[in-house]
Protein backbone atom coordinates (compact mmCIF):
# COMPACT_ATOMS: atom_id res chain seq x y z
CA UNK A 1 0.00 0.00 0.00
CA UNK A 2 1.37 3.00 -1.00
CA UNK A 3 1.99 5.79 1.56
CA UNK A 4 -0.54 8.94 1.58
CA UNK A 5 1.19 12.08 0.50
CA UNK A 6 1.11 15.20 3.17
CA UNK A 7 -2.03 17.27 3.32
CA UNK A 8 -1.46 19.16 6.76
CA UNK A 9 -1.28 22.39 7.17
CA UNK A 10 -2.65 23.58 3.67
CA UNK A 11 -0.34 25.31 2.68
CA UNK A 12 -1.01 27.99 -0.60
CA UNK A 13 1.31 27.13 -3.52
CA UNK A 14 2.97 30.26 -3.34
CA UNK A 15 4.56 29.45 -0.21
CA UNK A 16 7.89 27.52 -0.98
CA UNK A 17 6.92 24.94 1.67
CA UNK A 18 5.18 21.62 1.65
CA UNK A 19 2.49 19.80 4.08
CA UNK A 20 4.44 17.86 6.88
CA UNK A 21 1.67 16.01 8.06
CA UNK A 22 -1.03 13.23 6.49
CA UNK A 23 -4.60 14.08 8.34
CA UNK A 24 -7.53 12.61 7.75
CA UNK A 25 -10.52 12.19 10.24
CA UNK A 26 -12.48 10.46 8.05
CA UNK A 27 -10.09 7.79 7.16
CA UNK A 28 -7.53 7.19 9.99
CA UNK A 29 -10.37 7.40 13.10
CA UNK A 30 -12.11 4.95 14.18
CA UNK A 31 -16.04 5.88 14.49
CA UNK A 32 -16.20 5.59 18.19
CA UNK A 33 -13.40 8.48 18.11
CA UNK A 34 -13.94 10.49 15.60
CA UNK A 35 -15.98 13.08 17.35
CA UNK A 36 -13.44 13.08 20.33
CA UNK A 37 -10.59 13.83 17.66
CA UNK A 38 -12.05 16.56 16.09
CA UNK A 39 -13.06 18.33 19.10
CA UNK A 40 -9.13 17.85 20.55
CA UNK A 41 -8.32 19.25 17.29
CA UNK A 42 -10.44 22.41 17.09
CA UNK A 43 -9.43 23.11 21.06
CA UNK A 44 -5.32 23.05 19.09
CA UNK A 45 -7.08 25.48 16.82
CA UNK A 46 -8.68 27.56 19.55
CA UNK A 47 -4.95 27.62 21.54
CA UNK A 48 -3.55 29.23 18.33
CA UNK A 49 -5.67 31.71 17.66
CA UNK A 50 -6.16 32.60 21.42
CA UNK A 51 -2.32 33.44 20.90
CA UNK A 52 -2.64 35.26 17.70
CA UNK A 53 -5.41 37.23 19.54
CA UNK A 54 -2.86 37.62 22.53
CA UNK A 55 -0.06 39.13 20.11
CA UNK A 56 -2.72 41.89 19.20
CA UNK A 57 -3.94 42.51 23.24
CA UNK A 58 -0.19 43.31 23.56
CA UNK A 59 0.09 45.25 20.69
CA UNK A 60 -2.94 47.53 22.10
CA UNK A 61 -1.25 46.89 25.71
CA UNK A 62 1.84 48.37 24.18
CA UNK A 63 0.42 51.30 22.68
CA UNK A 64 -2.20 52.11 25.93
CA UNK A 65 1.53 52.86 27.72
CA UNK A 66 2.91 49.53 28.31
CA UNK A 67 6.06 48.28 27.66
CA UNK A 68 7.20 46.48 24.67
CA UNK A 69 8.66 43.60 25.96
CA UNK A 70 5.36 41.84 26.74
CA UNK A 71 4.32 42.23 23.09
CA UNK A 72 7.70 40.30 21.29
CA UNK A 73 7.09 38.13 23.98
CA UNK A 74 3.86 37.26 22.45
CA UNK A 75 4.91 37.11 19.24
CA UNK A 76 7.26 34.39 20.30
CA UNK A 77 5.12 32.70 22.12
CA UNK A 78 2.70 32.72 18.72
CA UNK A 79 5.21 31.35 16.43
CA UNK A 80 6.58 29.00 18.96
CA UNK A 81 3.70 27.30 20.61
CA UNK A 82 1.30 26.96 17.47
CA UNK A 83 3.61 24.47 15.60
CA UNK A 84 5.02 22.76 19.23
CA UNK A 85 1.33 22.27 20.18
CA UNK A 86 0.55 20.34 17.63
CA UNK A 87 3.27 18.45 17.06
CA UNK A 88 3.89 17.88 21.26
CA UNK A 89 0.31 16.99 21.73
CA UNK A 90 -2.26 16.62 18.86
CA UNK A 91 0.03 14.32 16.94
CA UNK A 92 0.23 12.28 20.21
CA UNK A 93 -3.31 11.86 20.55
CA UNK A 94 -4.32 11.62 16.65
CA UNK A 95 -2.01 8.54 16.68
CA UNK A 96 -3.35 7.06 19.66
CA UNK A 97 -7.00 7.26 18.40
CA UNK A 98 -5.78 6.05 14.86
CA UNK A 99 -3.56 2.96 16.40
CA UNK A 100 -4.88 2.14 19.86
CA UNK A 101 -1.26 3.47 21.04
CA UNK A 102 -0.70 3.09 24.97
CA UNK A 103 2.85 4.94 24.41
CA UNK A 104 1.20 7.68 22.34
CA UNK A 105 -1.88 7.91 25.01
CA UNK A 106 0.90 8.30 27.72
CA UNK A 107 3.17 11.40 25.87
CA UNK A 108 -0.55 12.90 24.80
CA UNK A 109 -1.16 13.11 28.92
CA UNK A 110 2.54 14.09 29.67
CA UNK A 111 2.54 17.32 27.37
CA UNK A 112 -0.89 17.93 27.19
CA UNK A 113 -1.12 18.46 31.78
CA UNK A 114 2.48 20.81 30.69
CA UNK A 115 0.09 22.48 28.16
CA UNK A 116 -2.90 23.18 30.63
CA UNK A 117 -0.79 24.47 33.10
CA UNK A 118 0.55 27.14 30.45
CA UNK A 119 -2.74 27.77 30.09
CA UNK A 120 -3.73 28.35 33.47
CA UNK A 121 -0.51 30.36 34.00
CA UNK A 122 -1.71 32.73 30.77
CA UNK A 123 -5.25 32.93 32.00
CA UNK A 124 -4.03 34.51 35.06
CA UNK A 125 -2.07 36.75 33.43
CA UNK A 126 1.70 37.62 35.17
CA UNK A 127 2.79 41.08 34.20
CA UNK A 128 6.15 41.08 31.43
CA UNK A 129 5.29 37.12 30.29
CA UNK A 130 3.47 38.11 27.22
CA UNK A 131 0.41 37.21 27.78
CA UNK A 132 -2.96 39.29 28.65
CA UNK A 133 -4.62 37.35 30.98
CA UNK A 134 -6.43 38.86 34.37
CA UNK A 135 -4.08 40.32 36.60
CA UNK A 136 -2.89 42.45 33.63
CA UNK A 137 -5.65 43.28 32.14
CA UNK A 138 -7.69 44.69 35.34
CA UNK A 139 -4.08 46.39 36.00
CA UNK A 140 -4.27 48.61 33.32
CA UNK A 141 -7.89 49.68 33.31
CA UNK A 142 -6.64 52.28 35.41
CA UNK A 143 -3.91 53.27 32.92
CA UNK A 144 -5.90 53.06 29.64
CA UNK A 145 -9.26 51.92 28.96
CA UNK A 146 -9.29 51.42 25.67
CA UNK A 147 -6.24 49.09 25.53
CA UNK A 148 -7.65 47.45 28.68
CA UNK A 149 -11.04 46.11 26.72
CA UNK A 150 -8.97 44.91 23.77
CA UNK A 151 -6.80 42.62 26.29
CA UNK A 152 -10.29 41.52 28.23
CA UNK A 153 -10.71 39.60 24.93
CA UNK A 154 -7.47 37.46 24.82
CA UNK A 155 -8.21 37.11 28.66
CA UNK A 156 -11.36 35.58 28.13
CA UNK A 157 -10.43 33.49 25.45
CA UNK A 158 -6.75 31.88 27.44
CA UNK A 159 -9.68 30.58 30.75
CA UNK A 160 -11.73 29.53 27.90
CA UNK A 161 -8.67 27.16 26.41
CA UNK A 162 -7.64 26.31 30.25
CA UNK A 163 -11.56 25.45 31.37
CA UNK A 164 -11.64 23.62 27.67
CA UNK A 165 -8.42 21.94 28.55
CA UNK A 166 -9.04 20.58 31.55
CA UNK A 167 -12.12 18.65 30.51
CA UNK A 168 -10.49 17.14 27.56
CA UNK A 169 -7.94 15.72 29.67
CA UNK A 170 -10.23 14.67 32.20
CA UNK A 171 -12.28 12.57 29.69
CA UNK A 172 -9.50 11.16 27.74
CA UNK A 173 -7.89 9.84 30.79
CA UNK A 174 -11.11 8.87 32.03
CA UNK A 175 -11.98 6.44 29.29
CA UNK A 176 -8.31 5.09 28.94
CA UNK A 177 -8.16 3.92 32.43
CA UNK A 178 -11.19 2.15 31.85
CA UNK A 179 -10.31 0.15 29.11
CA UNK A 180 -7.37 -0.84 31.07
CA UNK A 181 -4.50 1.39 29.48
CA UNK A 182 -1.62 1.45 31.94
CA UNK A 183 2.20 3.08 31.91
CA UNK A 184 2.95 -0.39 31.52
CA UNK A 185 1.92 -1.02 28.31
CA UNK A 186 3.13 2.23 27.18
CA UNK A 187 6.43 0.68 28.51
CA UNK A 188 5.68 -2.71 26.55
CA UNK A 189 5.13 -0.63 23.08
CA UNK A 190 8.39 1.33 23.43
CA UNK A 191 10.40 -1.43 24.22
CA UNK A 192 9.14 -3.55 21.70
CA UNK A 193 8.90 -0.69 19.52
CA UNK A 194 5.69 -1.65 18.31
CA UNK A 195 4.52 2.42 18.51
CA UNK A 196 6.31 3.28 15.56
CA UNK A 197 6.40 -0.24 13.29
CA UNK A 198 3.68 0.72 10.06
CA UNK A 199 2.79 -2.49 10.01
CA UNK A 200 1.80 -2.91 13.46
CA UNK A 201 -0.17 0.24 14.13
CA UNK A 202 -1.76 -0.83 10.39
CA UNK A 203 -3.21 -4.07 12.14
CA UNK A 204 -4.27 -2.17 15.01
CA UNK A 205 -5.97 0.63 13.38
CA UNK A 206 -8.02 -2.26 11.84
CA UNK A 207 -8.58 -3.66 14.82
CA UNK A 208 -9.86 -0.92 15.91
CA UNK A 209 -12.40 0.17 13.19
CA UNK A 210 -13.60 -3.86 13.63
CA UNK A 211 -14.40 -3.37 17.07
CA UNK A 212 -15.87 0.35 16.30
CA UNK A 213 -18.31 -1.12 13.80
CA UNK A 214 -18.85 -5.02 16.10
CA UNK A 215 -20.16 -2.15 18.81
CA UNK A 216 -22.16 -0.04 16.49
CA UNK A 217 -23.82 -3.62 15.27
CA UNK A 218 -24.36 -5.20 18.82
CA UNK A 219 -25.65 -4.01 21.83
CA UNK A 220 -23.87 -6.66 24.46
CA UNK A 221 -19.97 -6.31 25.27
CA UNK A 222 -17.00 -6.99 23.04
CA UNK A 223 -14.04 -8.83 24.21
CA UNK A 224 -10.96 -9.05 22.80
CA UNK A 225 -6.94 -10.03 23.61
CA UNK A 226 -6.29 -6.20 23.71
CA UNK A 227 -7.77 -3.22 24.86
CA UNK A 228 -10.28 -1.54 22.90
CA UNK A 229 -10.71 2.48 23.63
CA UNK A 230 -13.86 2.86 22.40
CA UNK A 231 -16.73 4.54 24.68
CA UNK A 232 -19.84 5.86 24.48
CA UNK A 233 -19.64 9.63 26.17
CA UNK A 234 -18.20 12.09 23.67
CA UNK A 235 -16.58 15.14 24.77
Amino acid sequence: MSEKPNNFPPLPRFIPLKPCFYQDFETDIPDLHRTTAKRIYYLWMLNSITLAANLIGCLAWMIGGGGAVNFGLAFLWLILFTPCSYVCWFRPIYKAFKTDSSFNFMAFFFVFIAQLVVSIIQAVGIPGWGVCGWIATISFFGTNVGSAVVMLIPTIMFTAVAVFSFVALSKVHKFYRGAGGSMSKAQEEWTTGAWKNPHVQQAAQNAALGAAQGAVMQNEPQYSATPNYGYSNQM
